[in-house]
């Protein structure tokens, strides 16, 4: 029987996942780092209900105004009070509702309490959401010192999870390559994993990349969210000019790792194109050193489709193995391009040859 770690952090897909299971019974609150993609869960359990409606509520911009407004209705011999609810909680709707409740450790505590009936009861004054709703919530750590906190009762109400920050690998695999980020940027965190690390392991505690809540003055760090944009300032270098570019990159994800990622650049532009490599296979020019061999794997994991697997197959197989192996495990890690690699001859042929990659 294998040992049970309890307490032990959930993946991004764990936590979506598990609020698809029993988010209409339970409300399940996932706690982690800034930047990791907690927001991003909506939209992955909407793609798995897409009869629900959903409801992003920002709960750091709500106040008690926020939830519902009095009127007044004849009743009887009298006339009394009641409450209309506000239509972003989709309560008025006939199909059910995802509610996100992002960032509610942030939320005045006030607004925190008239949260709680909707968490436990999904009612809010006198009305329920649809049969069958759904409501989750998202939080930072206490640790990181930026204003989350769950009282005990509340906690009570809710189950509470850890979600954790995603490896470099997962990010690649999962994030940065299915959205087609930019390939010098994932090359950059191929080299660099230690850029995603957690502040929480006491080892990382002089890793100028990350975020700590004992650093003080740090206005930009290295993060999922920050490499998303990073991305796309990276994949407009070229119009922007060098200073602009490490300049913008400085303020997203910070200057070490500006400065580092700034030799990249220099390396990538020099590679040969995608043109070429797909025209001329056999012949063209093989890049020599570690970082060039990363960029340009990533850039074929971004550029790659069906017509040109093959021809890129061809150009691979004239590294050395272990950057072929990179980018076979890597394709097929990708649920954007596994199809790709699945139906390839080619690169069938060369992963029987070569199975002990997998």
């Amino acid at each position: 029987m294998s040992q049970l770690s309890f307490g032990s952090q959930l993946t991004l897909k764990q936590f979506s996942d598990a609020i698809v299971a029993v988010g209409k019974e339970v409300t399940i609150i996932g706690q982690g780092e800034m930047g990791i993609g907690k927001s991003s869960v909506l939209k992955e359990i909407a793609k798995q209900l897409p009869s629900y409606n959903t409801a992003y509520i920002d709960c750091t911009l709500l106040d008690l105004g926020d939830f519902a407004l009095p009127y007044t209705q004849q009743e009887d011999t009298m006339k009394v009070t009641k409450f209309a609810p506000n239509a972003r909680f989709m309560m008025h709707k006939d199909k059910p509702v995802i509610v996100m409740l992002d960032e509610i450790g942030k939320a005045m505590k006030s607004v925190k309490n008239v949260l709680l009936t909707l968490m436990l009861e999904h009612r809010i004054g006198d009305h329920y959401l649809p049969e069958g709703s759904i409501v989750f919530g998202t939080t930072n750590l206490m640790s990181e010192g930026v204003g989350d906190l769950m009282e005990a009762h509340a906690r009570n109400r809710v189950c509470f999870v850890t979600v954790g920050k995603p490896d470099a690998d997962t990010w690649i695999n999962n994030f940065a390559i299915p959205h087609e980020l930019e390939p010098t940027v994932i090359a950059w965190v191929k080299q660099f994993p230690h850029c995603l690390a957690s502040f929480t392991d006491g080892a990382q505690r002089d890793n100028p990349y990350i975020f700590s809540p004992t650093r003080a003055g740090q206005s930009a760090f290295v993060t999922p969210r920050s490499l998303e944009k990073a991305s796309r300032v990276s994949a407009s270098r070229g119009v922007l000019g060098e200073e602009v570019t490490i300049s913008m990159l400085t303020g997203i994800i910070g200057e070490s790792a500006a400065r580092d990622m700034q030799a990249f650049f220099t390396v990538a532009d020099k590679l040969p194109t995608w043109e070429v490599i797909i025209k001329a296979p056999e012949t063209t020019k093989l890049p020599e050193d570690t970082v060039a061999r990363c960029i340009l794997v990533f850039s074929a994991l971004s550029r790659v489709e069906k017509d040109t697997l093959s021809k890129f197959m061809v150009y691979l197989q004239r590294f050395p193995m272990e950057w072929q192996a990179m980018f076979a495990k890597s394709l097929v890690s990708s649920s954007a391009k596994q199809s790709i690699a699945y139906t390839n001859g080619d690169f069938k042929n060369w992963a029987i040859k070569n199975n002990w990659v997998f």
